[in-house]
């Protein structure tokens, strides 16, 4: 389960709660919390509109629980869940509640000096060179010669609170850092690293560092859900009053959730992880022709259409007593 927020711009000094937030940008803040799982694309569990100049982590302490306790009364009850956010969720309370429902958490960590103090710790023997950009496999060595290493080292978070310290793992991901402004002909003597860490509570057994990193990094996910609300009805708030455009968002994530069923129910795995956009254009908005005969309607769809059998398939999900009539 990934939780974020983004910014949705408006225009016009009358619509209520719009302000400049974090990104510099004149809108309302809509914060999400989307469910994927390796096979599926992600769907939007739970969403909460809120005023632009609004902090990140405001109310996502509730939109978490709302979300986990969604996924407890579904098919996904039996299976682990990972939480993952960015820093600006970093927080005792939200991780607590996490764990309190049996989840775990993967959250990027803000650079405090406890984590520093925790990165200098990590010895150079433990640095993995992991899969990343520019990367090329070694066969004979049998690992990575990548750019980009990775380590972890056990931490425990929180730790200025009397109660409810959290153990866990902090897992660093290391590149270099090149900075063209400071490069005048002359090459460092050491290199100089930029350092991305996130907490987890996963144990090792479950996910390694490796495999840890590069589940934590599937967290941008969520960004293309809100590529994909803001190509369509997030494209603009319509009205001025905020509970009026609160309204808009649920019905926003009702039609991405629908929208994303029905090509699933197509069991076409192309349509299955596609953008709305694109499940739109290429199974709703179907180059049909309707005819009414004896009482009854019939589509007469070409015959030359390249989703002519994920359209029956989903007609035929939906409507099982209808499958024997002629389309």
């Amino acid at each position: 389960m990934d939780i974020d927020d983004t910014i949705v711009e408006v225009h016009g000094y009358q619509k209520q709660g719009a302000s400049f937030g974090y990104s510099g940008v004149r809108g309302l803040n809509a914060l999400l919390a989307t469910v994927s799982t390796e096979q599926t694309a992600p769907v939007i569990a739970a969403q909460r509109l809120r005023k632009g100049s609004a902090g990140s982590p405001r109310g996502a302490i509730r939109l978490a629980t709302d979300a986990l306790a969604f996924l407890r009364r579904t098919h996904l009850a039996r299976r682990a869940v990972l939480v993952r956010a960015d820093s600006a969720f970093y927080s005792h309370a939200l991780v607590a509640a996490a764990l309190k429902t049996g989840a775990h958490v993967s959250i990027t960590v803000r650079m405090d000096p406890a984590v520093k103090r925790a990165i200098a710790a990590i010895t150079d023997d433990a640095w993995r060179a992991i899969k990343y950009t520019d990367a090329i496999y070694d066969e004979e060595a049998g690992q990575w010669t990548s750019r980009a290493e990775v380590a972890e080292i056990d931490f425990t978070a929180f730790t200025s609170k009397k109660t409810g310290q959290v153990p866990g793992r902090l897992v660093v991901r290391r590149i270099p850092d090149l900075n063209p402004k400071k490069d005048h002909g002359q090459a460092t003597l050491f290199d100089t690293w930029r350092f991305h860490a996130f907490f987890t509570t996963t144990p090792h057994a479950e996910r390694d560092t490796v495999v840890a990193d590069k589940v934590h990094r599937a967290h941008a996910i969520i960004e293309n859900v809100h590529a994909d609300l803001k190509a369509s009805a997030l494209a603009h708030m319509p009205s001025g009053v905020f509970n009026a455009n609160a309204l808009w968002l649920t019905c926003a994530v009702m039609a991405f959730n629908l929208t994303r069923a029905a090509a699933t129910l197509t069991k076409n795995s192309t349509l299955a992880r596609a953008t709305t956009a694109t499940i739109r254009r290429k199974l709703i908005n179907i180059p049909a022709r309707i005819a009414c005969s004896a009482r009854r309607l019939r589509l007469h769809l070409p015959q030359s259409w390249p989703w002519q059998t994920a359209w029956p398939a989903l007609y035929d999900a939906l409507l099982p007593r209808r499958a024997t009539t002629p389309i």
